[in-house]
């Protein structure tokens, strides 16, 4: 997402390149060629000309250091008017009650089931015992979805098939919720095509029956404009908490997370990124002002790092690294926590410069497919200790893998350079510590 938007705005600030100072010419040329990307990526006309009129406004009020070039300049506050149009700051989900209630709502087709088994799961990992709850009674397959999402998860499904009173269905699984000891709970509820009085009764009976702690509004951020509309709609009819945009991870413009805070006036609180169930990240505005512009998303790369490393496992790594005892095992353990993190193209586009570079390389989910060929068709000794691997064994793991010998001696060549340069940073480590010790006893002897 992005992509076309983010080359848009790097040709019109390219306007400035070169200018010694900001002038009025300059800068209104620049800002209509900024207006013209926000609309073409189907940003809400309105919300794009009080943007453009903001940076504008702040731009001719700034002297431009000498350090600091014009584009850089303009760079900067049209960052900081992109994260503040998107709500400035992270708007955290209400945890409390017990137990804290979470109502979901949105048209049919948005990703609502499939978000809601997302977000069981990414409270699951923060410590919360989770309930889901099946309230779709129209749509034959609604349970039955819930149900196979919480098998998946291995997290409990409350449904009741016989009963088609879906207020009921959420009063009677609060009560159990607060009898099993569940501490979330989250309400399926149904959806429709298109809005419609029957629909908006139903679902805001539900919300004053349960009073839930977070009503959140499920859009497909494909939808463009018509995400900013129906949210309205249902703002203006339920009061929601916040917003979350599913399928940011297709060919979607953008101007639905750009357009639905000001529009609405309430905050995207989650974003989903892909199909599998931990693709869901909570929306910060700043990170995706960051990404908008081309610099990237450091923080937000580093948080899935960290929800997939332990410090246990670190501290085994870099045991058996200092050791030379890293093998294929580990190896192959580390590419599995890689591709929990999500999208390859998308995790190299959080590293600023990287992702311009990919934007024209498909870079599929199976990167690393061939390499896992390659490792599971060594046996355990070979894995463990790779020195022994000698070119006859070569030709078989090749052989059973799949590939050419080529393939394998690539493989091992790459894997020694790794297994040296982890070592080589683990004793660089050493070393800084050893200095900052050293410079410490010497200012102690002072």
């Amino acid at each position: 997402m992005f992509e076309n938007l983010n080359d848009k705005l790097e040709r019109a600030f390219k306007v400035l390149k070169g200018q010694g100072q900001i002038t009025e010419i300059n800068v209104a040329e620049t800002v209509k060629e900024i207006r013209r990307a926000l609309l073409d990526a189907d940003v809400n006309f309105k919300t794009a000309k009080e943007f453009t009129d903001r940076v504008k406004a702040k731009a001719l009020g700034q002297n431009v250091l000498t350090s600091v070039s014009p584009g850089q300049l303009l760079i900067k506050i049209t960052h900081d008017e992109l994260a503040e149009l998107m709500g400035g700051q992270a708007a955290g989900i209400n945890m409390s009650g017990n137990p804290t209630v979470v109502l979901m709502s949105g048209l049919q087709g948005s990703g609502k089931t499939t978000f809601s088994g997302k977000l069981a799961n990414l409270l699951r990992k923060k410590g919360r015992k989770v309930l889901l709850v099946a309230a779709d009674v129209y749509r034959p397959a609604a349970i039955d979805q819930l149900e196979t999402l919480g098998k998946q998860l291995d997290i409990t499904v409350y449904s009741e098939r016989e009963n088609k009173d879906p207020v009921k269905i959420a009063q009677n699984a609060i009560a159990h919720a607060r009898q099993q000891g569940y501490t979330a709970v989250i309400i399926d509820t149904a959806g429709r095509l298109a809005i419609d009085e029957a629909m908006m009764d139903e679902i805001t009976r539900i919300k004053e029956a349960v009073k839930p702690q977070e009503t959140l509004f499920v859009v497909d951020a494909m939808t463009g404009q018509d995400a900013v509309n129906t949210a309205k709609a249902f703002n203006d009819r339920l009061n929601i908490d916040g917003v979350v945009l599913t399928k940011l991870d297709g060919d979607a413009r953008g101007g639905a997370a750009l357009s639905i805070r000001s529009v609405v006036n309430k905050p995207i609180k989650f974003i989903g990124t892909g199909e599998k169930m931990d693709a869901i990240d909570e929306f910060h505005p700043d990170r995706m002002a960051g990404r908008i512009l081309g610099m990237g998303d450091v923080v937000s790369l580093v948080e899935r790092a960290q929800q997939q490393f332990d410090e246990k496992q670190a501290r085994e790594l870099n045991r058996k690294i200092q050791k030379d005892q890293f093998g294929f095992d580990d190896f192959l353990e580390q590419i599995g926590q890689i591709k929990k993190m999500g999208n390859m193209k998308d995790l190299m586009g959080m590293i600023p410069g990287v992702g311009k570079a990919l934007k024209n390389i498909d870079i599929p989910d199976d990167a690393f497919k061939g390499i896992e060929a390659i490792i599971r068709s060594m046996t355990p000794e070979e894995r463990k200790n790779p020195a022994i691997i000698n070119g006859s064994r070569r030709q078989r793991i090749a052989r059973g893998s799949g590939t050419s010998v080529e393939a394998v001696n690539k493989l091992m060549k790459q894997f020694e350079e790794m297994r040296k340069m982890m070592k080589l940073m683990g004793d660089r480590s050493k070393m800084q510590n050893m200095m900052r010790q050293l410079q410490q006893m010497q200012g102690m002897r002072r």
